[in-house]
């Protein structure tokens, strides 16, 4: 038996809208928000030159691969370089032909070292919200070291871009990330969640901190990791499926789609093929918004401020 007096709130909300999700009142009575997301992250990710004490290991065409300490890891580096140098360009091309408006999570130190990446990104008026300083592992880094590349990342983004970012996710997330985004005070929203396929509101934290939720299932990075998909087909089925099931329930429970890219992957040729069927099939659908993240967030709250009965 434990003595003392018991703490009865559980800092985890697992109930969410429950039974009865609120009608999002998308535009156009869209039965679905389709939005896209590419990741770009080459040239911010773990590396000697960057100050790190290792390579990168993660999501790369080398499944499984180990960091090599105090030594850079030539094939790793030219893998991630593809993403810059290759990938990119073909999403850029894609999505630019079809119209399709996408938001891009931005490493500060990445999109540092490609400008005209950065000049596309804004021609084609995409949302470019902050994706950290780093593309590395936020987890047991301490909280004010955090607390600083989240404020070096808005500032060499703010430069770079020309405005500062609206949207925040940091992705490999400590335990203080939420808190410490709702103390910077200047975002639209933070998409460091997986928790729901509506937006949603934290009220925990110094200020109210909107959510829009992100997705590691509809993700090309499961073509870097164990048990994920082995070809382009694979891929597609998968959004095809997640695509149609939110549409026929969107009939009655609208919600969102978030599908999530990264140059290095999906940039492929093999795996571009994929997504192209997947973008032509969605464009052949009534009743879908295709929206930016900044999109999404700015209608949830004008239509469901933190104040609103739903997150009472």
């Amino acid at each position: 038996m434990v003595s003392g007096k018991m703490n009865t709130r559980y800092p985890r909300d697992m109930i969410g809208y429950g039974r009865y999700c609120p009608d999002p009142r998308w535009p156009g009575d869209a039965r679905v928000a389709v939005q896209f997301v590419i990741n770009y992250e080459e040239g911010g990710e773990n590396n000697i030159l960057h100050g790190d004490t290792a390579s990168e290991a993660f999501l790369s065409e080398i499944v499984g691969a180990q960091p090599y300490p105090h030594m850079r890891h030539a094939n790793m580096e030219s893998i991630y370089e593809y993403g810059s140098r290759s990938g990119f360009w073909r999403l850029q091309r894609m999505f630019s032909e079809r119209q399709i408006p996408v938001t891009v999570f931005a490493v500060a130190m990445a999109i540092s070292r490609n400008q005209q990446a950065v000049d596309a990104m804004l021609e084609a008026d995409w949302e470019i919200a902050s994706h950290g300083y780093r593309w590395i592992d936020y987890q047991h880094m301490p909280e004010e070291q955090e607390r600083e590349h989240l404020e070096t990342a808005v500032e060499i983004h703010t430069r770079i871009t020309g405005q500062a970012p609206m949207g925040f996710y940091l992705g490999r997330t400590s335990p203080n990330t939420h808190r410490i985004t709702a103390d910077h005070g200047d975002f639209a929203y933070t998409a460091d969640s997986y928790a729901d396929e509506l937006p949603y509101w934290l009220m925990d934290f110094s200020k109210p901190q909107l959510v829009v939720p992100y997705t590691l299932d509809v993700n090309d990075m499961r073509f870097a990791t164990a048990q994920g998909f082995n070809s382009g087909s694979q891929f597609f089925q998968y959004l095809q499926d997640s695509f149609d099931v939110l549409y026929e329930e969107g009939r009655k429970f609208p919600k969102m789609m978030s599908v999530g890219l990264h140059c290095r992957l999906i940039g492929r040729p093999g795996r571009a093929a994929a997504l192209a069927k997947f973008l032509d099939y969605v464009l052949s659908k009534d009743k879908v918004w295709l929206a930016r993240r900044i999109d999404i967030a700015e209608h949830w709250t004008t239509h469901f401020p933190p104040t609103a009965p739903e997150q009472a």
